[in-house]
């Protein structure tokens, strides 16, 4: 009786060992990195980029100069193309780089003046607010149109980057504090000035987007430098190309995604420079125009313009920027003065990708001849003399990390954010760029820890059960 005793607990033994150890081989591998375009997930092979910039000032205006990497360029952002008779749109997006390479390369530096303490802090993260999209939890386009004030005053198909103080609770995307609290804040200095070049919808004509992050990442005043080439109603493009400037009236698709357009080429629509759309002009299979049309900007949101041309060469882009330190716009800029003390942000898009697929950097501060992480040396003249000498940064892609995220019990640091802490005291980029990932997978680490823990316990569990009649056995004995 003692035998057949001691057998079924050696037999249960061995089966919980077998089951902890089955349990553990049917779930590895599981919690790994693995792109799910369904929930936006896609995580680029390389990690972080390198990054230089330059800056310059004379009386008047300031000069960055910026430098980072770029396997090919992305100079088409969308087009549409005649296809089986009708006109098909190419470069809506996806998570990661778009299919066709129609996303068009981009850098973009956020300024504050000292207004944003925490910006000087924690960068563009506390930029990034609930519901945003393109992260797997967001928003949907339905509800933000019908927001009152989001949707229906300002126009946003869907939530975009702000500031914490715009919302009663950073919990909630929806809770935009009143207009009057809005005017108050922006009065008061409460946004980060965004400079924001494009590669195809302002580079053609030497300009760069001026924008501003407020309760919504917002145009400044103005007329912008693209609009759309599209006639809803008609389902067909506004504008083509004049061949009797370019010798075509379209481009050919198989041109366009090969890369055989090169810079130099007459690529874009420009306002004065097209004809009116004519759906009788013999189009062929494969006729492809853009889906923008590019057009002299007015206003504050012309502030920004590039120095010479943005260009692509050997691997690496550079492209100049410029701006007059005081534009005569506080609400939408950041006023600069002679020896004044910023910080300064900065993130790119490449290899075709928009939203939140880019790289983005940690907080810097920027001196204007004074100290700082990079120094604007003043000059004399119209154009500054550029020096080999660069300050070089690593961009680091973000995830889906969010400021309310940091804020909330989910974040060890969150302690630390609430002391003002800046976020390289307690880590690095190498920290953050894996961080970012881990976040992009939360979920799955946490239930493959759980799996792991259970494996775990039922395998000492079955040796303490094997131990336990071993050694009634030899007590027996």
């Amino acid at each position: 009786m003692k035998n057949a005793s001691q057998r079924a607990g050696l037999i249960a033994a061995l089966a919980l060992f077998g089951g902890g150890l089955l349990l553990s081989w049917m779930t590895h591998g599981t919690g790994t990195v693995q792109d799910d375009p369904k929930r936006g997930i896609s995580i680029p092979k390389q990690l972080t980029v390198p990054f230089q910039v330059q800056a310059a000032y004379n009386d008047k205006d300031i000069f960055f100069r910026y430098r980072w990497p770029a396997p090919k360029p992305s100079i088409f952002h969308d087009v549409v193309v005649y296809e089986g008779g009708k006109w098909v749109r190419k470069g809506k997006g996806n998570p990661g780089s778009e299919r066709d390479g129609m996303h068009e390369d981009r850098v973009a530096m956020m300024l504050d003046d000292g207004s944003v303490p925490e910006f000087a802090r924690y960068g563009g993260y506390m930029t990034i607010g609930s519901g945003i999209a393109s992260f797997t939890k967001h928003a949907s386009d339905k509800e933000v149109t019908a927001h009152p004030y989001l949707g229906k005053k300002l126009k946003q198909e869907e939530v975009s980057k702000s500031m914490p103080e715009t919302r009663t609770d950073q919990n909630e995307w929806s809770s935009v504090q009143s207009e009057e609290v809005l005017k108050a804040q922006r009065k008061a200095g409460y946004f980060l000035d965004l400079w924001h070049w494009r590669g195809h919808r302002s580079n053609p004509i030497g300009m760069s987007d001026d924008q501003l992050i407020a309760e919504a990442r917002l145009g400044d005043g103005g007329k912008s430098s693209a609009t759309g080439n599209w006639d809803a109603k008609q389902n067909q493009p506004q504008w083509m190309f004049n061949s009797a400037k370019t010798g075509y009236k379209a481009l050919r698709w198989d041109d366009v995604r090969s890369g055989k357009i090169d810079q130099d080429s007459i690529y874009f629509l420009r306002e004065g420079d097209v004809v009116p759309f004519d759906p009788q002009a013999g189009w062929k299979e494969g006729d492809t125009l853009p889906r923008r049309l590019l057009r002299t900007p007015e206003g504050s949101v012309a502030d920004v313009a590039v120095q010479g041309k943005g260009r692509w060469s050997d691997g690496f882009w550079e492209v100049t920027l410029t701006r007059k330190l005081d534009t005569g716009n506080p609400l939408d800029d950041k006023i600069l003065k002679d020896r004044g003390a910023y910080a300064v942000a900065f993130a790119i898009h490449r290899m075709a990708t928009g939203t939140r697929w880019h790289y983005v950097s940690l907080p810097f501060s920027l001196g204007l001849e004074r100290s700082g992480d990079i120094v604007a040396n003043k000059f004399v003249g119209d154009t500054p003399k550029w020096s080999d000498k660069w300050t070089k940064i690593e961009l680091f892609y973000p995830g889906q990390v969010s400021w309310p995220h940091l804020n909330s019990k989910q974040h060890a640091g969150a302690q630390y954010i609430r002391k003002g802490q800046p976020v390289t005291t307690h880590h690095s980029v190498e920290q953050l760029k894996h961080y970012g990932v881990e976040a992009e997978f939360a979920q799955e680490i946490r239930r493959q820890w759980l799996l792991t823990l259970l494996a775990g316990v039922l395998m000492i569990t079955a040796f303490g059960v094997a131990f336990n009649q071993l050694l009634k056995r030899n007590q027996g004995a």
